[in-house]
Parts: structure tokens; sequence; C-alpha cells
């Protein structure tokens, strides 16, 4: 009898039940491994590319929200140069003419002033009305893509406002 005859012996092996014990854990494995483990891979893989997508529609805002800065900063400048320019166009004709003239001329620069920077806000205004509508929807859907559920219109409401009140800040 060998040595390991005798230890089997002495503990107790049954070799034919533990051939079947091991037999049957290994179709337990297999079987949790195909209909268990592979899915759970697969969702976590679908969870990962979603929060990845997520952080590249961040990203994407991000950079929309600061070409649009740009975008304002460009057009208070023009609408600054533009006024200055008019404001010596104004004055060069006021030197050349009457101290009525003068007057008229200041006037009309004042004017033309007023409305550029009106323009220049009511462009402003638009451009953020935009940036926070499309900032609003983009948060929505990705927070719908994120968390994988749909969203209620009260949801959808509240997370646009959450969204639109970070852009002004």
């Amino acid at each position: 009898m060998s040595q390991i005859e005798q230890v089997a012996r002495t503990f107790g092996v049954d070799w034919p039940h533990l051939i079947a014990q091991i037999v049957s854990f290994v179709i337990v494995c297999t079987l949790l491994y195909f209909f268990a483990y592979k899915r759970v891979l697969a969702m976590l893989e679908e969870r990962r590319q979603r929060i990845a997508e997520g952080l590249a529609n961040a990203d994407r805002i991000k950079a929309e929200l600061a070409r649009a800065e740009a975008q304002r900063q460009e057009v208070l400048s023009q609408a600054n140069a533009q006024a200055t320019r008019f404001i010596e166009e104004a004055r060069a004709a006021a030197a050349r003419v009457q101290e009525q003239e003068t007057q008229k001329a200041v006037a009309a620069a004042e004017h033309i002033i007023a409305k550029a920077r009106e323009a220049a806000a009511a462009d402003h205004a638009k451009m953020l009305a935009e940036l926070k509508r499309e900032v609003g929807r983009l948060v929505v859907q990705t927070t719908a893509t994120v968390t994988g559920k749909v969203l209620t219109p009260e949801d959808q409401r509240r997370l646009a406002e959450e969204a639109a009140q970070q852009v002004t800040t």
C-alpha cells in the first residue's frame, strides 16, 4: 500500500465520491462562466463605454462653451472698435462745423454706439440662450445615456435648468 493510499484512508477519502464532486464542481464552474460571468463582463464594458461617451460629451460641451465665449468677445471687440471709429469720425466732423453741427454729430455717434451695444447685447443674449438650450439638451441626453433610464419631462426640465444655471455662473 502506497503512502498516498494510507493518507487517503486516514482522512476517509472516498475516491468515487471525490471524483464525482470534482466533475460536478467543474460543470458548475463552466456553467457559471458561460451564463453569468460573460454577461457581467459585457454589461460592465457597456457601462464603461457609456461613461466614456458622457465624458466625451462633457468635453465637447466645454469646447463649445469656450468657442461661444470667444465669439462673444470678438463681437464685443468689433463693436467697441466700430464705436471708437464712429466717435473719432464724429469728433473730426465736429471740428469742421459750427457748434450746432458738433452737437448733432456727437448725438448721432452716441446713438450709433448705443445701437451697437444693444446689438452686441442682443447677439450675446441670443448666443447664450442657444447655448443654454444646447447644454441642457446635451446634459439631459448624457444623463439619460449614462443612467440608462428614460427621464420624465420634469427630470429633463430640472436638469436643463441646472445646466443653464451652471453655464451662467
